[in-house]
């Protein structure tokens, strides 16, 4: 089947489109620039002040250009930099289009737990909260279990929130959902998995959208 994380990011890139200004999380979706489509003209934001970034440098990475979780990044033509204040200030004025998140827990009803798992120590919930609210659309991408086999995608997340109803689709290396104020729905089966595999790893209840059905 492949790395889990590379399949859900390169499903992930599709979702990115000529013009966007896209904020990435730490995680699986900083690996989306390496599967983007070269004629896509994107500009991709970080809240440590860096807009217009491109694909993980091959070779000879200058530290100093880095993405939001400290790794080394190239840059595109038209790129700029600033500090924090500005890039929270644009994404607090809605100048996201598209706000890529790793998660922990995704529920039914779109709420987002990515943050913390109680007694684990984490640098803190950065800038998820804003993103969440202040992007024009979020899509929060995992693997589709724990470890251990513990679904991800939950009735009612357990783990502490980052935000309640923020989340509009969710990718992960089974599966692609939709969250309406309805609930989920099942938009796409990846690759070597069926809608049997989805429902017995799913713990919320989901709907199958027409076109599956067709």
């Amino acid at each position: 089947m492949g790395d889990p994380r590379h399949i859900i990011a390169k499903r992930a890139a599709r979702e990115v489109r000529s013009g966007m200004i896209v904020n990435l999380g730490i995680g699986i979706p900083s690996l989306i620039p390496d599967f983007l489509d070269p004629s896509t003209n994107v500009f991709f934001h970080t809240e440590n002040g860096l807009l217009g970034f491109g694909p993980t440098p091959s070779e000879n990475p200058d530290w100093a250009l880095s993405n939001a979780a400290g790794y080394p990044v190239s840059i595109v033509k038209g790129a700029s930099y600033f500090d924090s204040t500005v890039s929270f200030g644009m994404i607090r004025n809605g100048r996201i289009d598209l706000a890529v998140l790793g998660s922990l827990q995704v529920s039914r009803c779109g709420d987002l737990a990515n943050w913390i798992v109680p007694g684990k120590r984490v640098p803190g919930v950065g800038g998820a909260m804003e993103l969440a609210f202040g992007a024009k659309r979020l899509i929060a991408l995992m693997q589709h279990c724990e470890k251990n086999g513990k679904p991800k995608i939950v009735s009612t997340c357990t783990l502490p929130l980052t935000a309640t109803a923020c989340v509009k689709r969710i990718i992960t290396e089974m599966a692609v959902f939709d969250i309406d104020p309805g609930g989920l729905t099942l938009m796409e089966v990846m690759p070597g998995c069926t809608v049997s595999d989805i429902r017995n790893n799913t713990e919320a209840a989901f709907e199958i959208s027409e076109q599956l059905k067709g």
